[in-house]
C-alpha cells in the first residue's frame, strides 16, 4: 500500500490531522531493542533518535548532524513494524522539536511515549509519559536546566562534585549516577571511572548506578 493510501487510512480510522502525519522531522535512527541503562533497564522500547542538538558532549555516541527529513506518517509506519507500545524519543535533543503531532499520532494508538532530554528545554506537560532528564551543566556550566521536574534524573558521572544536583535532586523521583564511557578510552581507563563512579554512589545516599549494558551486549 503506498503512503497516500495509508494516510487516506489513518485519516480515515483514527481521525489522523493531515498536519500531523505532514509534519517533517530530522531522524537518525529507529529501531527496536531493550533500553540499557536507567530505570526502565532491560525493557523493549522503539528508540526514535533525533537528529540535531544545542550541545556538543564529547562523550556522546550519536552523529546528530547526519540524519533523513521524515513525515510523521513515515516516523509512525516505522514504529508500527515492531511489536512493541513503549516508545522513547531520544536524539540529539528532542525538543529541539515539536514532538505534539507525534504525540496525537501515538496516543491515539495506544503508546507509552518517554524522553531523554538534556532538559534545557522545557517539556510541556501531559506530552510525555515519563521524562527522563540527563543534565549536561558539568560540561556546560553556563547552560540553564529549564525542565527541573520528572521521573528519573540521570547524571553522567564525568569526576563532578555532586553537591551541584542538591536543588534539582527534588524535582524528580528517581536519581541515578552513570559513569562516562568513552568508546575510544582502553578497557582499563573506563575501569577507572566505572570504580570511581561505583565509590561515588556509596557515597551519595539516594542515587543508584546505571550502567550502559546495551553497550556490553553489542546492540544498540
Amino acid at each position: 500500500m503506498d503512503r497516500e493510501a495509508l494516510r487516506a487510512g489513518f485519516k480515515r480510522h483514527f481521525k489522523d490531522d493531515v498536519r500531523d502525519l505532514s509534519k517533517e522531522y530530522p531522524i537518525v535512527e529507529i529501531f527496536h531493542s531493550v533500553q540499557g541503562e536507567g530505570f526502565h533497564a532491560g525493557i523493549p522500547h522503539v528508540f526514535v533518535r533525533f537528529g540535531t542538538c544545542n550541545l556538543r558532549c564529547s562523550w556522546c555516541d550519536t552523529d546528530f548532524d547526519t540524519f533523513e527529513t521524515m513525515n510523521g506518517i513515515d516516523v509512525l509506519i516505522q514504529i508500527l513494524q515492531y511489536d512493541c507500545d513503549r516508545v522513547i524519543f531520544t536524539g540529539g535533543e528532542p525538543m529541539l522539536h515539536d514532538l505534539w503531532p507525534l504525540h496525537r499520532l501515538l496516543k491515539r494508538r495506544g503508546y507509552n511515549l518517554s524522553i531523554e532530554s538534556n532538559g534545557t528545554i522545557e517539556i510541556p506537560d501531559g506530552l510525555i509519559d515519563w521524562v527522563c532528564i540527563s543534565p549536561k551543566d558539568q560540561v556546560y556550566p553556563n547552560s540553564v536546566i529549564r525542565q527541573r521536574s520528572g521521573n528519573e534524573l540521570k547524571v553522567v558521572y564525568c569526576g563532578q562534585e555532586m553537591d551541584m544536583y542538591d536543588d534539582l535532586k527534588s524535582g524528580f523521583d528517581h536519581h541515578f549516577i552513570q559513569p562516562c564511557y568513552i568508546d575510544t578510552a582502553t578497557v582499563e581507563e573506563n575501569g577507572v571511572m566505572f570504580q570511581n563512579t561505583e565509590q561515588i554512589v556509596k557515597e551519595h545516599r539516594g542515587w543508584r548506578l546505571s550502567l550502559q549494558t546495551h553497550k556490553w551486549m553489542g546492540i544498540l
